[in-house]
């Protein structure tokens, strides 16, 4: 793989660590012995405080200075990471930011609807504004970008989560970059567990390993989707990323796994369990999860590893960052973290 000729920029902290969690594996230790656990910490990415959406964005930031775009234009949840690091991509490059935030979990809390992403994406100085749930999100795209047009601009169009097939590439650089590190420490990674959503992150990684022919399985913990909807989307995604590759026929649909057995109520909506997830990660190694992705893949994870499921695996946790999101849960989880 030549990514270079995509010509991306540069403004991602990489390589990301890729760290043992001795307490964490010790902590979830079974009769069978249990997961040897790791995390890859791409929330420490920068860009606003981090996360997965940084090496998406920088593929997708470079297309749109390719195609002289003044204004970046994308859509999220209300605490949507995404919304926040493209917001931050935007100011780093001089562009304009419209944002479209979907009132996707219904929540009229205040602190959900005024703190965490939404404070900075306003103090990164996007320009926001609310549609109901349930609403055409790419309608409502094509909409402001002819906005955006009708008033001389030239909008940039991203998909929410940065996740199409250039967004893609920045995680099959990742899984270059993660493999290119545990082959430096001898590290043999059994599987890599990731919180899968909009599909890039979850594809992006499935493209990169099979064409660089690494046998390791990526299970996607889902946030949001049922199981056969969001293996199609990881699927047709991957699968699409490596053609642009040249080599499509390299991701079979075996390749894709998805669990989406812990999403809860719905996207974006918390329970003991995610609370449970985040208050263990943080008391055992000192990370912070965020309630809507990572929270949700560590709730998975964990449940799986009680299971007996990761056994005498090395598993690696593709951390994709989020708690910049996590003031807007503050209501919800006071008076759960003793």
């Amino acid at each position: 793989m030549h990514l270079a000729r995509y010509n991306p920029v540069r403004f991602a902290h990489l390589p990301t660590p890729l760290e043992p969690m001795p307490r964490l594996s010790e902590a979830l230790m079974t009769p069978g012995g249990g997961p040897n656990l790791w995390v890859k910490r791409d929330d420490c990415t920068g860009l606003a405080g981090g996360g997965n959406k940084t090496r998406k964005l920088e593929y997708l930031i470079a297309d749109a200075l390719a195609n002289d775009a003044d204004t970046l234009v994308t859509q999220g949840a209300i605490q949507s990471n995404h919304v926040r690091q493209t917001a931050a991509a935007a100011a780093k490059f001089g562009l304009a930011c419209e944002i479209i935030l979907e009132h996707r979990t219904g929540s009229q809390a205040v602190d959900y609807n005024r703190s965490g992403n939404v404070l900075l994406d306003e103090l990164l100085g996007a320009r926001t504004r609310t549609v109901a749930g349930g609403t055409d999100m790419n309608q409502a795209l094509a909409e402001v970008a002819a906005e955006v047009a009708d008033r001389g601009g030239r909008p940039y169009v991203i998909p929410g989560g940065g996740s199409n097939i250039i967004g893609a590439l920045g995680y099959v650089e990742c899984a270059l970059e993660l493999v290119a590190q545990a082959n430096e420490i001898g590290l043999e990674i059994d599987r890599i567990v990731t919180a899968t959503g909009s599909a890039g992150t979850h594809a992006g990684l499935v493209a990169g390993l099979a064409v660089m022919g690494a046998d390791i399985p990526v299970l996607g913990v889902g946030v949001r989707a049922p199981k056969d909807v969001q293996e199609a989307n990881v699927f047709r995604l991957a699968q699409d990323t490596a053609e642009l590759l040249g080599h499509r026929e390299r991701v079979s649909r075996e390749m894709v796994t998805a669990d989406c057995d812990y999403v809860g109520a719905g996207y974006g909506i918390i329970d003991d369990q995610v609370i449970e997830a985040l208050k263990l990660v943080a008391r055992t190694e000192g990370l912070l999860l965020d309630p809507v992705y990572t929270g949700k893949a560590m709730k998975g994870l964990i449940a799986l590893s009680r299971a007996g499921r990761f056994d005498g695996e090395t598993v690696v946790f593709l951390h994709t960052g989020g708690a910049q999101g996590l003031s807007g849960y503050q209501s919800e989880m006071e008076g759960k973290l003793e």
